[in-house]
């Protein structure tokens, strides 16, 4: 299972990513533009010495990024979707994809993903943490397929 990150903007939600990855033996897809420099010290500071255990991928693009997931189901988690992640079936081999912090991902883009789930959140607020909410989804896909010990 691999988490995959469009366009992030913030370095200490990457780092998070890359440490819950590490945590959870979830590869992690970094698709470029990123809002940050990407270095070793601040991702370093980010991720803390949990880089060292997390398979990490930078993609040029997102059409760099598909040309190597043919094979796997691209999954979608956005505020738009009307699907519960906890109504899904998760695959062993799926990506699971979130969307830059302020804008998410274009139309383009959605469309294409093979399924858009949502976290159910209270009304009253707009949306969860990045790296909350791929840690939220890469519990309930693990627990799914049995890939948590």
């Amino acid at each position: 299972m691999r988490i995959a990150l469009y366009e992030p903007e913030i370095a200490g939600n990457v780092g998070a990513v890359l440490r819950r990855g590490a945590c959870l033996g979830a590869a992690v897809d970094l698709i470029e533009p990123m809002g940050f420099e990407w270095d070793d010290r601040r991702v370093r500071r980010a991720a803390m010495d949990y880089i060292d255990h997390v398979e990490i991928t930078r993609h040029a693009s997102f059409d760099a990024f598909r040309e190597t997931q043919r094979s796997s189901r691209l999954v979608l988690f956005t505020t738009k979707a009307t699907q519960s992640l906890y109504d899904f079936a998760f695959r062993k081999d799926d990506v699971l994809l979130f969307g830059k912090e302020s804008a998410g991902v274009p139309l383009a883009v959605a469309d294409l993903c093979d399924a858009k789930l949502r976290i159910p959140i209270r009304a009253e607020v707009r949306s969860m943490n990045l790296a909350s909410a791929a840690a939220l989804v890469l519990g309930e896909a693990l627990r799914q397929t049995e890939m948590l010990s």
